[in-house]
């Protein structure tokens, strides 16, 4: 079967991924939609393009926006800093940041008034007090939304799990900052149409393990760590490189290091394809980015 084969039956049979609460999530955001002053788009900085919402401009229009990028940490900075560029010479406000830190959430307070001060001045001349600036929290799966969230209410309040899907329902939560937050639900676009994309969200884990075949996620991961991060490749399996006309060997060589063995001395494939997305899911496996702009 040729590649153009195989991708078009990828695409059509396992990314059609999209509850029904992500649906009615849009429905109910544009609802909401005036009473809305700023959003808060959060993306990972492992994929700044792979996870952004493809449809996002024709649900928040011309609302002042603050593109987040979250897990700068995990991130390679040297491909990533020209993301934030790339955005940024677009018109974007972009802050990258590690949401994990306690002093994240004090810039993204700052600049949410910086860029709200308009209004404010506005409201002023009126003879109006300040208003509570009300920010629409939004994003793809675990992305990082709720951490954000309880960083900037300085408690939990938002349940955070590294998987998808954690957030239910649109809920609005007071910080100390004069900014109310409306948390929603992680939003994937109604059809992921490009494989690349679908691989990297699912690396990343902001698709469910299920949606696609965790072999030819796995093999993607090895794939990207060939091209771009040799060196980890080298240190994490102790392989030089990627045979792709013999992946048989090359899962034979990783489930042999990390011990993948089922009885009678076989190498257990399926083990060694989850080891390799929890190698990332984990963080075993850091400074990496997958999306590239050169």
């Amino acid at each position: 079967m040729s590649n153009s084969t195989e991708n078009e039956r990828f695409l059509k049979t396992v990314i059609n991924y999209y509850p029904g609460h992500m649906a009615k999530t849009k429905r109910l955001i544009q609802e909401k939609y005036d009473l809305i002053d700023v959003i808060y788009e959060v993306v990972d900085a492992r994929c700044p393009l792979s996870s952004k919402i493809k449809d996002i401009d024709d649900l928040i229009k011309d609302k002042p926006r603050i593109l987040i990028m979250s897990k700068k940490d995990l991130s390679d900075l040297s491909v990533t800093n020209k993301w934030v560029k790339y955005y940024e010479d677009k018109g974007y406000y972009v802050f990258l940041t590690n949401l994990n830190e306690n002093n994240c959430a004090q810039g993204i307070i700052d600049l949410t008034h910086k860029i709200t001060l308009e209004l404010q001045e506005k409201r002023e001349n009126k003879g109006l007090s300040k208003k509570e600036i009300r920010a629409l929290v939004i994003g793809i799966p675990n992305v990082g939304k709720s951490t954000l969230i309880n960083r900037m209410v300085g408690k939990k309040v938002a349940v955070t799990g590294n998987m998808p899907g954690v957030t239910k329902n649109l809920a609005w939560l007071k910080t100390n900052s004069n900014i109310l937050l409306l948390d929603s639900p992680g939003i994937l676009w109604p059809k992921l149409d490009n494989e690349e994309i679908a691989l990297n969200l699912a690396s990343f884990a902001a698709i469910p393990r299920d949606v696609l075949p965790v072999d030819k996620v796995a093999i993607h991961i090895l794939n990207k760590l060939d091209k771009y991060y040799n060196s980890i490749l080298k240190e994490r399996y102790n392989l030089d490189s990627i045979d792709n006309d013999d992946l048989v060997s090359v899962y034979e060589h990783i489930g042999r290091k990390i011990g993948a063995i089922v009885s009678g001395g076989e190498v257990d494939y399926d083990r060694v394809s989850k080891a390799i997305l929890d190698d990332i899911k984990n963080e075993r496996i850091k400074g990496i980015t997958f999306d590239r702009i050169d």
